[in-house]
């Protein structure tokens, strides 16, 4: 990555849905880091009173969408409000909902003010609520960026991630939806950037295993291996079966189909794992 004089803050982005509980002990938390200057909420298409609380917190930017666009369009709007504030300055991705425990993001910022990385990634402990997946969706990951680059990340789908304005501009556009993680780690890795991962004592909401949970995680799934079929050179051999899993997914929370979930997970994994072997001789 080019050099450039080092920064003494950087500027926070949270993107945000429904988060009128938790966003303003996040942001409240986040500002007792003294290297965070700025701090940008963006609303995406909240239908509560998150971008209210965001705003009564006070000190704050809160950017609207009218409508929901998901995670990768609250990033990419907030990152575009980040360099017109700051131009230059480092960004600092935070999810809205770990509340107090924002307050412990310091370390990760610390590597991308001194110039030791171009992004960091917190590696997150045990979370304290039940719940959580099977490990489909972080093996999917973790396997793709490792067959497309030779990294292999602990946690590759941490969303609470500090990267330099160089190494965030090298990587737009962003992955779209759930696969904006995986995206950012294949694309700043193949750009040269330095990656540092770094363990941080972060809480957030932990997702269940209903239907509901299960249908977001197929979707999840579609969409990060949609980020690793369009950076891998094997696109058109995996993409119609990756873009049929999505489709299904995106009806699963209303059909109450337990089966129909497996069905559109089964596909989606099917096709990463095709992307997998195909990506091999991708690699740089």
């Amino acid at each position: 990555m080019p050099s450039s004089p080092r920064p003494l803050e950087v500027v926070a982005v949270i993107p945000a849905k429904d988060e009128e509980a938790r966003i303003g002990i996040t942001i409240a938390a986040l500002e007792q880091i003294g290297s965070v200057g700025p701090v940008i909420v963006v609303d995406d298409g909240s239908t509560d009173q998150t971008a209210a609380v965001a705003e009564w917190t006070g000190g704050v930017e809160v950017v609207r969408h009218n409508r929901n666009r998901g995670k990768a369009a609250a990033m990419t709007t907030g990152a575009a409000r980040a360099a017109e504030l700051a131009p230059g300055v480092p960004v600092l991705f935070v999810d809205a909902d770990l509340e107090s425990s924002a307050g412990n993001l310091g370390p990760v910022v610390e590597p991308v003010l001194i110039g030791e990385a171009d992004m960091t990634i917190a590696v997150l402990p045990p979370q304290r609520g039940p719940g959580g997946g099977f490990g489909i969706v972080v093996r999917t990951a973790r396997d793709g960026i490792r067959r497309l680059t030779g990294w292999t990340p602990t946690q590759p789908l941490s969303g609470q991630r500090c990267l330099s304005r160089e190494a965030l501009d090298a990587a737009l556009p962003l992955a779209s939806g759930w696969g904006v993680e995986v995206g950012l780690t294949v694309d700043v890795l193949r750009a040269g950037g330095r990656v540092l991962e770094v363990p941080c004592e972060l809480h957030h909401r932990v997702t269940g295993r209903d239907l509901r949970s299960q249908a977001h995680r197929a979707r999840q799934l579609a969409d990060v291996t949609r980020a690793l079929v369009d950076r891998s050179g094997a696109k058109e051999k995996v993409f119609a079966r990756a873009g049929m899993a999505m489709r299904g997914a995106r009806g699963l929370a209303g059909r109450g189909a337990r089966g129909a979930a497996r069905r559109v997970t089964t596909a989606v994994s099917s096709a990463s794992r095709r992307l997998s072997r195909e990506g091999e001789d991708q690699r740089p």
